[in-house]
């Protein structure tokens, strides 16, 4: 496996961290990691002076009494260090420094998103509660501007005027049935007496980025999508919480599927009530068509993502649920089910209803991403639908111990006439973030680009990405079975760790690979982000372009690349 060169190869001088979180209790990321400041978990804490007097009794009794010493996987003494700690907001920066060249078809914006909290809560926190923040970098004629901003969602608005955590974490404070019924009566109160407006939701919008129907949305699947606008100079303005003209009325998933031709975009949404699941699309305008509500999902289920082919919309039922009961029975919203075994449903992808589901049980299979999914049709002249994408092993450890987290890339075969359902293994590699040329969503393709994750995380914290692979999936039809379909590889080197890739394709391509690979990889060592792009039709993911960055990039979720052309028609 190759690596990128190190910082010095760049001529890059070296930059301190910057000074982050404005709130309690007080984090300040160094060069040195010894230098980090974190007070321990149960120390008493300053609260903000605007906050009344009661308002700050009632918090310390909950701290004092309540609060018992958090988990490691909700202990922001133990996940916001390092270069998963926030950092403050950043305008509109020229990017100075740039190794080789950036290609023209990269005029545009590559924008990623990621939880970057604000403040930090007076109880448990995991990584995943963090407020959205996109980092955006904006490029024209081989120049790049970079800018880091919060997405302004109702519970940021609310939080940045009071100054302090307020909203409930979704993921740490369900943890622990006292703590989380006293924080959540509190927060309850502020509502009654119309002090947080609920009706504007409580998400966070840090999960993802998509842009269909003409508009660029920051997504999270507690609440509506948030529409966000590009500006000329790079920056990144939030518009409003998005309903689609009142027909989007909760929430929905932050992986919608866009198909490249029709440019409609294919949805859904989880609840812990029933019904459970619920598909939808968007059409060519944006336009929401009619709520699916799936009645044969019997149990929740945490479902993140979904797959779409020429005929149909692919949903995961997998062993991962969260249902309000599991706070007074387990003292956690989430609850793996060790008995259930996970399903595929496939629905034709215009259903008027369920009608016509299909399910399909796949022991041990949990999707947490899906790489593509396309038909294809037997020797028999049956349909067969074959789907991509990473199998999460030890997924029951997802929110405690993602250090024993695993991944297995595979690919599933369906046969519609006998319903069978055959599984191959591409690579047990640990791959995660699947990505493939966005050309290719829903119909057969050959690469898929993935995250190389860490084979030694640090306890409880989530995992970082140490390179990027380049899986030749067309290699599994072969008559002789291979044990390994990685065709390229590159990895950051030492102490350097990236996030999800994203493929951007050459102007006027013709092969699938044809295009660049980019992402923000962080030298732990010197404290650099960098933008790296590499070329992905290169044997070995050849890096083309690296840009110092202004501004530290904390570790994130998922982002995307749009063109200039889409841009100026938003």
């Amino acid at each position: 496996m190759n690596t990128i060169p190190l910082s010095n190869s760049y001529a890059f001088s070296h930059y301190s961290h910057t000074k982050i979180f404005k709130s309690q209790p007080t984090f300040i990321t160094r060069n040195s990691k010894k230098d980090t400041n974190i007070p321990a978990p149960n120390e008493s804490r300053n609260l903000p002076s605007n906050l009344s007097l009661l308002e700050k009794i009632f918090n310390k009794a909950i701290i004092k009494f309540l609060d018992h010493p958090p988990h490691l996987s909700v202990d922001p003494c133990n996940t916001l260090t390092d270069n998963f700690a926030p950092v403050d907001e950043l305008s509109p920066t020229k990017c100075e420094d740039v190794y080789g060249s950036l290609p023209s078809c990269l005029d545009g914006v590559y924008i990623r998103n990621g939880p970057n909290p604000q403040f930090i809560s007076s109880g448990p926190q995991h990584y995943l509660d963090g407020d959205g923040m996109v980092h955006s970098i904006r490029i024209s004629q081989g120049c790049a501007t970079f800018c880091s901003r919060y997405i302004k969602t109702n519970k940021y608005l609310f939080e940045n005027q009071v100054k302090s955590s307020i909203v409930p974490n979704f993921i740490g404070g369900m943890k622990g049935l006292g703590p989380f019924v006293a924080r959540a009566a509190f927060f309850s109160a502020r509502i009654v007496l119309g002090k947080y407006d609920i009706g504007k939701g409580i998400g966070v919008a840090n999960t993802n980025l998509a842009f269909f129907g003409g508009s660029l949305f920051a997504l999270c699947e507690s609440d509506l999508p948030y529409a966000l606008k590009v500006e000329d100079n790079g920056d990144v303005i939030t518009l409003h919480q998005h309903d689609f003209k009142g027909k989007l009325f909760m929430n929905m998933t932050a992986h919608p599927k866009i198909d490249p031709k029709t440019k409609e975009a294919f949805a859904f949404r989880y609840w812990a009530t029933y019904p459970y699941i619920t598909y939808f699309r968007f059409d060519a305008n944006g336009d929401k068509q009619t709520d699916v509500p799936i009645f044969s999902m019997k149990e929740p289920s945490l479902t993140h993502d979904l797959a779409i082919t020429q005929k149909y919309a692919i949903i995961c039922d997998i062993q991962l649920g969260a249902h309000p009961m599991n706070l007074i029975q387990k003292g956690s919203l989430i609850s793996f089910d060790k008995m259930k075994v996970p399903r595929i449903g496939v629905l034709p992808r215009y259903a008027k209803d369920e009608s016509e589901i299909k399910w399909f049980e796949v022991p041990g299979l949990n999707i947490l991403h899906v790489a593509n999914a396309w038909d294809e049709t037997d020797e028999y002249g049956s349909e067969v639908l074959v789907l991509v994408a990473p199998n999460t092993l030890s997924i029951e450890h997802f929110f405690d111990r993602m250090d024993l987290i695993q991944a297995s890339m595979e690919k599933v075969t369906i046969h519609f006439g006998t319903g069978v359902v055959l599984r191959q293994t591409l690579s047990v590699d640990n791959m995660e973030f699947p990505v493939i040329n966005p050309a290719y969503i829903s119909k057969k393709n050959k690469f898929v680009y993935t995250a190389i994750h860490e084979k030694t995380p640090k306890k409880s914290r989530m995992i970082r990405t140490i390179g990027v692979a380049k899986l030749d999936i067309a290699a599994s039809e072969g008559t002789k079975e291979r044990h390994e379909y990685t065709v390229a590889s590159r990895m950051y080197g030492d102490n350097c760790f990236g996030g999800e890739p994203f493929f951007v394709a050459r102007d006027s391509s013709v092969e699938e690979d044809d295009g660049y690979l980019v992402s923000y990889v962080h030298d732990e060592n010197s404290g650099e982000s960098r933008f790296l792009v590499m070329d992905a039709g290169s044997p070995n993911l050849e890096v083309v372009a690296v840009v110092k960055l202004p501004q530290r990039v904390p570790y994130g979720l998922h982002g995307l690349f749009i063109k200039e052309k889409d841009l100026s028609a938003m």
